[in-house]
């Protein structure tokens, strides 16, 4: 067998805990689809089964019904889960870039737009406790966190049966984006009462920096011992690097005060988990060797530490 590769007993291992069987397909239509940004837009639709079983993390497959053209769906992170006035999740919220044939023809969408929604899809976030949740992202990237950090606030419950919340006592986003007109959505974060940090490339809002290193002076400024997690999203050589940083700030092997979660966004077909379009390389078995694993069922969040970049 070659260095690095899989072996046939490390095949045999692949599984998931989250594979789609509670998922929900619907047929709903559009009832919201507004410009939150430069091609980005907020989606809004009904989707009460779905709603009602997400946690922060997960996703959806979405298309446009009665078309094939797209043929496949398109996974998008859900934003947020609002309820309706008696309190039950109800709609969910999708932003999404528009960039690709799915996402043009999803930005010319008429309110009442009939669509076909499935989910939700994924493993999601983890809700263990820490000090501080950090959520660094980059791009389109904050599309998984507001919920996540709702959660960890306290201020919002999500899952079926309710998953655990007000896990962490400090809760920031550090989010960055080629220019300012890219950003979107910073009004609900701060709303949610969270720490923002914002950074462009160009340095029209915020500071003139990147993601990583920006987070790289947030950790160093912070106490000795602070149990840390860093959740992460956006382009994957943005993720490598707040991956590098956590890994240098984290000083312990036997107890981690800095960890890093990653929110894969491989591009998918199915989100189920049957066409392997979607697999990363994920360690396992030890520090040399691997084992490819779809991003739609067995994350999309993986530990920093188990990715081959």
């Amino acid at each position: 067998m070659q260095p690095n590769m899989p072996s046939e007993s490390h095949a045999s291992k692949l599984h998931a805990a989250h594979y789609a069987d509670r998922m929900k397909q619907i047929h709903t239509t559009v009832e919201q689809n507004e410009l939150v940004g430069e091609n980005t837009f907020r989606l809004r639709i009904a989707a009460k089964p779905i709603a009602a079983m997400v946690v922060p993390g997960q996703f959806v497959m979405i298309r446009l019904a009665g078309t094939n053209a797209p043929l496949i769906g398109r996974a998008l992170a859900v934003y947020d889960v609002v309820r309706d006035a008696n309190g039950e999740p109800t709609w969910i919220d999708l932003v999404y870039l528009r960039k690709g044939v799915m996402t043009r023809a999803l930005s010319a969408s008429a309110l009442g737009t009939a669509i076909t929604v499935w989910g939700p899809l994924g493993n999601g976030f983890n809700n263990e406790s820490c000090d501080r949740l950090i959520m660094a992202v980059g791009g389109i990237g904050q599309t998984p966190m507001l919920t996540l950090g709702r959660e960890a606030v306290g201020t919002e419950t999500y899952g079926d049966p309710a998953r655990a919340n007000r896990w962490s006592e400090n809760v920031e986003l550090i989010y960055g984006a080629r220019r300012k007109s890219l950003l979107a959505g910073v009004d609900d974060f701060r709303s949610a009462g969270f720490d923002v940090t914002l950074c462009t490339d160009d340095g029209s809002e915020g500071v003139k920096e990147l993601v990583p290193n920006v987070l790289a002076a947030r950790l160093a400024e912070l106490p000795a011992g602070e149990r840390v997690r860093v959740a992460t999203c956006g382009p994957e050589i943005m993720m490598e690097k707040v991956a590098e940083v956590c890994k240098a700030a984290d000083q312990s092997e036997s107890e981690p005060s800095v960890t890093c979660d990653v929110s894969m966004e491989t591009p998918m077909a199915c989100g189920i988990g049957i066409c392997f379009s979607c697999v990363a390389k994920i360690r396992q078995d030890g520090p040399e060797q691997w084992d490819y694993k779809r991003t739609c069922v067995e994350g999309p969040i993986f530990n920093a530490k188990d990715i081959c970049w």
